[in-house]
């Protein structure tokens, strides 16, 4: 009976000290896109997918310590943004014919990463550095229209974070992620945009994060 308590107290001792390890980071926060709009397209056009150029973006990571201020993990990113708006054509018979339309955006990322903090130097400010590398898909949908496509993506976040207790911190976020589209599916039917043509998804993210650790 000792042998077995004995051996039930290392096993929670053990739990707790994985646990200790652990942390979740989440944050919100707003996000721009940074690649050019073409210049092929219309003033009209050109003002429409401006409006799709910024939106929210939100992103929570899991990660374990694997030695002081060196942590490994996962993470995940949402960018979304939707825009609507008048477009005006001339029909067949020379009126002119306007409709509104509406589009909604979506970036996800899925990635391990690597972070490297200060987490266990005896101050209340606290400065982490983390990078990620993984698959970046894009959706897009206008109407009936609904184009998608996968790509290697990665993002790079700079925080940092007042010390509130040894479990929770707070602070400010910048990001950036990186990742370009050749190919598109639009409705199931696969379009090479080609080099110069490229959907770029890169953005830089101002958010509030935090970080629990348990």
């Amino acid at each position: 009976m000792i042998k077995k308590v004995f051996a039930l107290g290392l096993f929670s001792i053990s739990v707790m000290s994985l646990a200790q390890k652990i942390s979740i980071a989440p944050s919100f926060g707003y996000a721009w896109r940074v690649n050019k709009i073409a210049t092929t397209l219309s003033p009209e056009e050109r003002n429409y997918v401006k409006g799709l150029k910024n939106g929210t973006n939100f992103d929570v990571a899991l990660r374990y310590e694997i030695k002081n201020g060196v942590h490994i993990g996962f993470k995940y990113s949402n960018y979304s943004a939707s825009h609507t708006g008048r477009f005006s054509a001339q029909d067949n018979m020379g009126n002119i014919v306007s409709a509104v339309v509406s589009t909604k955006d979506a970036i996800n990322f899925y990635g391990p990463s690597f972070t490297v903090t200060n987490y266990d130097q005896p101050t209340k400010h606290k400065f982490l550095l983390d990078a990620a590398l993984g698959a970046m898909s894009y959706t897009t949908k206008t109407g009936n229209v609904k184009g998608k496509g996968n790509t290697l993506g990665a993002e790079v976040d700079f925080a940092y974070q007042y010390q509130i207790n040894k479990h929770i911190l707070i602070g400010p976020k910048v990001g950036l992620s990186g990742g370009a589209l050749r190919k598109i599916s639009y409705n199931g039917q696969v379009v090479d945009l080609g080099e110069d043509n490229r959907e770029g998804l890169s953005r830089v993210s101002l958010a509030a994060s935090a970080t629990f650790r348990f």
